[in-house]
């Protein structure tokens, strides 16, 4: 089993680091080995003893091993989990912010919900779940070629939702890592929340297959790190340039349209507030008011929500007029990018 040892210091030598202090252009400067990062002195160690404790109790005699890289992924053939540098402390953090607009993890929550995801990646490929032919008529082939988009239809119940982006309609191994991080999630009570979904199905697998492996050691044991940040020789800077621009390759949709109209591109007083800054303070108003308006599931509301909210971002839109008629604007907006894709494909959506 993998042991994240908790350290008592752990403020003391965050705190010690001296790249805390140095300004955003500075910090850009430095390669990822400079700054020596560390799981087991970081925020993000009590959410991977969490994780394990979750393991635990489900019985699964299996620990997946984590290291700091520049992205969350989980790399074939490796059953370990890379977990983002910026989780590493909160410099890094405030540095992820600024630069993407927000943190992916970055809260507690957040965390746990992507580490439940990693770990049935992880776990498919310990136990290589993969290769069963039962696995592959319950998912689909895993050796479909790996898309750098997808389309998702956001009313389909083939799939759990667990991420954000109906995730699990990416690919067939994204739909077992979905459908084990929802099975894995303590109190979930998906039996009665699936009840009537085709993904039911899935989960009783999940929950079948895992009772079957449970008494087996993994069969693949490799304790590999797929491009740590500990050896890692590319700076911030040119980590951040190739983000942006991964990001920023959009396709213009009707959801752009639908923005337009709302918010415009140039502040029509000082002080104007940024589109993205008000519908993210806002979010919990809006989301209630839609789901009631229309009568739909809080999960298709909230990807609507964090659609619209990237894409402010990334055209720079600006609220106008004043906050009660900017409000009532943004449900309108919602509502209506909520029917557009609440029944059809959604735009295309990222990896």
């Amino acid at each position: 089993m993998t042991r994240i040892a908790s350290t008592p210091a752990t403020g003391r030598r965050a705190a010690a680091r001296p790249w805390t202090r140095l300004a955003d252009d500075e910090l850009l400067r430095l390669r990822f080995c400079d700054l020596k990062l560390k799981v087991q002195d970081s925020p993000i160690a009590p959410r991977v003893r969490r994780l394990y404790r979750e393991l635990d109790k489900r019985g699964v005699p299996f620990h997946p091993h984590v290291w700091f890289a520049e992205e969350w992924f989980s790399p074939d053939g490796i059953p370990g989990i890379a977990i983002p540098f910026y989780l590493a402390h909160p410099r890094l953090e405030r540095l992820e912010r600024r630069m993407m607009n927000e943190v992916e993890g970055g809260n507690a929550n957040w965390s746990m919900r992507i580490l439940r995801h990693e770990a049935g990646h992880a776990v498919d490929t310990a136990y290589r779940l993969r290769r069963r032919k039962v696995w592959r008529e319950m998912f689909g082939p895993a050796s479909l070629p790996y898309p750098s988009s997808y389309r998702a239809r956001p009313g389909s119940k083939r799939y759990v939702q667990h991420l954000g982006d109906w995730y699990a309609q990416a690919h067939p191994c994204e739909d077992f890592a979905e459908t084990f991080a929802v099975w894995l999630k303590p109190n979930s009570s998906w039996r009665r929340a699936y009840a009537d979904w085709p993904a039911f199905h899935k989960l009783e697998f999940v929950d079948q297959l895992m009772s079957e492996v449970l008494a087996r050691r993994p069969v693949v044991r490799s304790r590999a790190k797929i491009e740590p940040a500990e050896t890692n020789r590319r700076t911030l800077a040119d980590h951040y340039r190739r983000k942006i621009a991964r990001f920023s390759r959009y396709t213009r949709t009707n959801v752009d349209q639908v923005l337009e109209r709302v918010f415009t591109f140039e502040p029509t007083r000082q002080g104007a507030v940024r589109a993205a800054k008000f519908l993210h303070s806002e979010r919990a108003v809006l989301v209630a008011s839609v789901v009631r308006e229309l009568d739909t599931d809080t999960y298709t509301v909230r990807q609507m929500l964090r659609m619209a909210i990237d894409r402010c971002a990334a055209m720079r839109l600006y609220v106008h007029g004043n906050r009660r008629d900017a409000l009532r604007h943004a449900r309108w907006m919602l509502a209506r990018i909520t029917r557009l894709y609440a029944n059809r494909e959604s735009p295309r959506l990222v990896v």
